[in-house]
């Protein structure tokens, strides 16, 4: 078979494992500070601090995978994974849950930064991605619509991420001992286009920033500003997941028909509104039509700022820059929420919020602008996003 017909899904199922964390983290901070002794602030701490050892991760080992060889980091990852959200969800010890966490999520960010490797040297990995993307998702939200009506405690959201890399472990196997086709680059000279790629990455950051802190209070904007219950907040999680899936789906199928500046100004702006809607909702209607108008915008919106990055330099570097500098802001994004919240409420915070995100927009379209005035190539990558998230995903 070609490598086009089969699908590699050692490499799906790492991406999964990898991704799991992001994806719930805001059932995972909420149960946090009502299972344990912290504040919500001290909650989206311990939220950030494990998607920032996440990050750390990718930084770190985004150029060495091929030398290590991904069937030794994936192993490494996991096992830490296990180890660490496995502890954590056994104890109620604070300081243990804490080092759990960074420890799991530097598992995490270890088996995403091999998927990654191992997708990036696919030739297809559009398609891949798509599947480790449709992985994610459908697990995700099983464990929003299950783990409710499990009980309460801090630790089942934690367990589950622990046994999915339990799982996912025997698969390492088919992993090679190296990296074949991995594009990895030693590129040194100059980067084009510097103003443009520092200012993309920079509102960049601050972009991933804005989203995140939202992601990571929305289960407590449900529970206790919309009075909803537990089951209620995981079903609408659950279909704004199934919305972003088919978000990804409109941004492979628009493609470039509609140019870099309107998706990205226009878009922005629209997220900025969704963000504010649900961060006020009182109700089930008004938080359910916030949380899943913007999860289906926020990967069509991310794919074309991503294409955008990668329009600017031709070896790619721009695109591993700005991505590096979302995570940065997905990280900060739970405590950033938390303290907002904790100060303001939550709608002055998604008014903050979406009046930040209308700010940012307005650097990231004029970088839009110039780049199709240079007549740069649109660089297409619709879901490939998700690589760079979260440390991400919504």
């Amino acid at each position: 078979m070609s490598a086009r017909t089969t699908l590699p899904w050692p490499l799906v199922a790492l991406f999964t494992a990898g991704y799991l964390a992001p994806y719930l983290l805001p059932t995972t901070v909420g149960r946090l500070d009502s299972g344990l002794p912290l504040t919500a602030t001290q909650a989206g701490a311990i939220g950030s601090a494990l998607l920032l050892s996440s990050a750390s991760a990718g930084f770190l080992l985004a150029s060495r995978v091929d030398r290590i060889g991904p069937r030794l980091l994936a192993r490494l990852g996991l096992t830490l994974a296990v180890v660490g959200y496995g502890g954590a969800a056994l104890t109620h010890s604070v300081p243990a849950v804490v080092a759990g966490a960074l420890v799991g999520g530097f598992g995490s960010g270890t088996a995403t930064a091999v998927a990654a490797t191992g997708i990036a040297g696919r030739p297809d990995p559009h398609r891949v991605t798509t599947y480790g993307l449709l992985g994610v998702s459908a697990l995700a939200g099983a464990v929003y619509l299950t783990v409710p009506r499990l009980g309460p405690g801090h630790g089942l959201p934690l367990a589950a991420i622990a046994l999915t890399a339990l799982v996912v472990w025997p698969l390492t196997g088919r992993l090679g001992s190296s990296a074949p086709g991995a594009r990895l680059r030693h590129e040194s000279g100059r980067l084009p286009h510097l103003r443009s790629g520092v200012v993309l990455a920079g509102a960049l950051m601050f972009w991933s920033l804005a989203q995140n802190s939202l992601w990571g209070v929305s289960g407590r904007i449900g529970l206790s500003q919309a009075h909803l219950s537990e089951v209620t907040v995981g079903a609408v999680f659950a279909v704004a997941l199934g919305a972003g899936l088919l978000g990804v789906v409109a941004a492979s199928a628009i493609g470039p028909r509609l140019g870099l500046a309107v998706p990205i100004g226009a878009g922005t702006a629209v997220i900025a509104v969704c963000i504010a809607v649900s961060a006020s909702a009182t109700d089930l209607t008004t938080f359910a039509t916030g949380e899943i108008a913007w999860n289906a915008l926020y990967p069509i919106v991310l794919s074309y700022v991503i294409g955008l990055a990668a329009s600017l330099d031709g070896r790619g570097r721009w695109a591993v820059l700005v991505g590096s500098a979302s995570s940065l802001g997905t990280a900060a994004g739970p405590l950033t929420g938390s303290v907002l919240s904790g100060a303001a409420g939550f709608p002055v915070m998604g008014l903050v919020l979406a009046v930040g995100l209308v700010v940012i927009a307005v650097p990231m379209t004029v970088v839009a602008v110039g780049a199709a005035r240079r007549s740069l190539p649109v660089v297409e990558i619709p879901v490939e996003v998700s690589a760079y998230e979260t440390a991400t995903a919504a």
